[in-house]
């Protein structure tokens, strides 16, 4: 895509692809990724978003609806920002996000996924420095260096700012006073404040001893800042005049809001974070070569799923609290594997628009960005993938004998900021990166072409005018997660559901499945998920997988006649569920005795969005057995 008109009809065909407007709850974007949150999502949707010219694919993870779109989605969100308005959108909407964990990721990615390329051109900077220091011995001592040198550290310094203008929109939440409170954070008074506590100084605040913590370069303290602020900023737009609201809301937000983090926020997360830093560490430290395995060999794996933003609290509070990091040593090494990889690819295949999306590809690889090398190429042909994964995890294990560090923040860590591992007081650092990254770089290349890497078994590549093709998810799911198993909600004989006395059921009208002539009174959850129906007469229930598959349970036939009656259910629409918990109970004595049939359907109603069902054959069954196994 070269023009405007290009990304603003690629931004309306994913909003009408996903539900418009009213489907929507949130969107950011990172790298290469379109993030959407969603109310609801079905198959349908994620197949027709991937399916669009300049979509690489679609990733449904950590309770985000994920467009991989590659170099260009930044002007694709900026399209989809101005077709959605946001920001009024209810609280209990904004509040359903999925689990905890999801919405952490989510937070992370929004916060951070907008100025990682100005950390990353920071680091590139530093990483510059310390080459030509290397160089020029007498360079280090010039004002030129000391100018690019505080060029490169500002952004670290004010981190807690960028932080607070990200995390207000993601918040909601006013960005000034945002930025006012965060600004306070690094103010030159407050460091000077905690470094005469930190000397014997005793400092306190309405009575309460201050703490010598400091925020230059802090991540989690702005972060929980603004959101415990966004609750705060809603409480007294509620309650204050709207005369005196633009005056007294900064206010009263910036007398509490700093005081509180530098009392007990700031302390408390700095130290969680420190906390985590350190458990990484105690591991790189006493057993290098397992990090080194795990972060090497499963990296790329974090990034398929989009979660990779979580550990950027534990990097940056490395670099602050010891000015230096093992983690994005060893993640190099696993994003140089997959760019390896890559190259395997050219070399071997025979077909010109598979090396044409493959140079594209690798080429983002070199700046650290492996989604376009993942999705259009390894993953796609699976075993350059697997070989990519296993280099990695190779090349960092050996990298790791030499104790390999980071001593300037990588925004995007990859070939070009292997510099970044130099330190005249680590000289094996650098040492190890580069057989590390050696190993990863040339052992895939050696591997596809003496084992191949299935490219007959490939449609061949579509152009998109992406740096890669479209791939479909049902594709991408085939390498992640092909198949999931459905238990049985009830216990009893099983029917097949053309031998159920009901023309709607038995035709398949409704979709397949089987049914069961219950031997106990009551319902439980076939698998982990949603209830996304309840009938008002309490005799079916509907439930959503979290993969997405949707199942119909009618209790008996023709009972809605019975008007709810002989049942009681147990659940609600929209609550979530586990496999094997209690739905529905029901009573079989009163259903026959009004001369209705107690035998169960069981319908998966969006089979047609499936491969297959397969069911298991078999004559009775026990509820929580497995019976249907769905094939994606």
């Amino acid at each position: 895509m070269s023009k405007v008109r290009d990304y603003e009809k690629l931004a309306r065909s994913i909003l009408e692809a996903v539900g418009g407007e009213d489907n929507i709850i949130s969107a950011a974007r990172c790298a290469t990724r379109l993030r959407l949150v969603l109310k609801r999502s079905d198959t349908a949707a994620k197949e027709q978003v991937a399916a669009l010219p300049g979509v690489i694919t679609v990733v449904e993870s950590g309770g985000q609806f994920q467009v991989v779109i590659g170099q260009h989605v930044g002007e694709v969100y900026e399209a989809f920002s101005k077709l959605v308005q946001l920001d009024d959108a209810p609280e209990d909407t904004q509040a359903n996000k999925g689990t905890i964990l999801n919405r952490i990721i989510a937070t992370m990615s929004a916060v951070f996924a907008p100025f990682v390329y100005i950390l990353a051109a920071a680091g590139i900077l530093q990483g510059a420095l310390i080459l030509i220091s290397l160089l020029f011995k007498d360079f280090a001592s010039t004002g030129t260096y000391e100018v690019f040198s505080f060029i490169s550290w500002a952004p670290f310094t004010f981190l807690p700012i960028f932080i607070a203008i990200t995390a207000a929109n993601h918040f909601k939440v006013n960005p000034f006073i945002a930025v006012a409170c965060s600004a306070a954070l690094v103010s030159p008074s407050w460091a000077d404040m905690a470094a005469r506590v930190v000397a014997g100084e005793s400092i306190s605040f309405i009575g309460i001893a201050l703490s010598g913590t400091t925020y230059t370069s802090s991540v989690l303290p702005p972060l929980f800042l603004v959101w415990i602020l966004s609750y705060l900023e809603r409480f007294l737009n509620r309650t204050i005049n709207d005369v005196i609201k633009p005056l007294f809301v900064p206010f009263f937000s910036m007398i509490i809001m700093v005081p509180l983090t530098i009392l007990l926020i700031g302390p408390i997360t700095t130290l969680g974070a420190e906390g985590i830093a350190n458990g990484y560490n105690y591991l790189a430290d006493h057993a290098p070569a397992l990090a080194g395995l795990l972060i090497g060999g499963f990296w790329q794996v974090i990034v398929i799923f989009g979660v990779h933003w979580g550990v950027t609290p534990m990097v940056l509070a490395n670099f602050e609290q010891y000015g230096r990091d093992s983690f994005q040593a060893y993640q190099t090494i696993a994003v140089i594997a997959q760019v390896g990889a890559v190259l395997g690819v050219i070399l071997k295949t025979r077909n010109q628009e598979t090396k044409k999306v493959g140079v594209s590809a690798g080429l983002t690889g070199i700046f650290g960005i492996t989604e376009p090398a993942i999705y259009g190429v390894t993953l796609r042909f699976k075993k350059p993938f697997i070989y990519g994964c296993i280099s990695g995890a190779v090349g960092a294990v050996v990298a790791s004998f030499f104790k390999p560090y980071y001593f300037a923040y990588a925004g995007l860590p990859g070939p070009l900021t292997l510099v970044n591992g130099i330190s005249s007081d680590y000289p094996s650092s650098i040492i190890g990166l580069l057989i590390g990254a050696a190993i990863a770089l040339v052992l895939p290349v050696v591997l596809i072409q003496v084992l191949g890497f299935g490219e007959d078994t490939v449609a061949t590549a579509t152009p998109t005018g992406q740096a890669a093709p479209v791939v479909h998810e049902q594709e991408v799911s085939v390498t992640l997660t092909n198949e999931e198993t459905i238990v049985s909600p009830l216990s009893g004989q099983v029917v097949r559901l053309t031998d159920v006395p009901d023309e709607v059921f038995a035709s398949g009208a409704m979709g397949d499945g089987f049914a069961v002539v219950p031997s106990t009174p009551h319902v439980d959850a076939p698998f982990n998920g949603t209830v996304v129906m309840v009938a008002p007469t309490k005799h079916a229930i509907g439930l959503r997988s979290t993969s997405g598959v949707e199942v119909l349970i009618h209790v008996g036939l023709d009972t809605v006649n019975l008007g709810g009656t002989p049942f009681n259910v147990l659940v609600a629409e929209g609550d979530t569920v586990e496999v094997g918990q209690r739905l529905l109970e029901f009573d079989m004595t009163m259903i026959e005795a009004r001369g209705l049939k107690t035998i169960t359907p069981v319908i998966v109603t969006n089979a047609s969005a499936y491969a297959k069902l397969i069911i298991e054959q078999t004559e009775t069954i026990a509820a929580n057995e497995p019976i249907v196994t769905v094939v994606k």
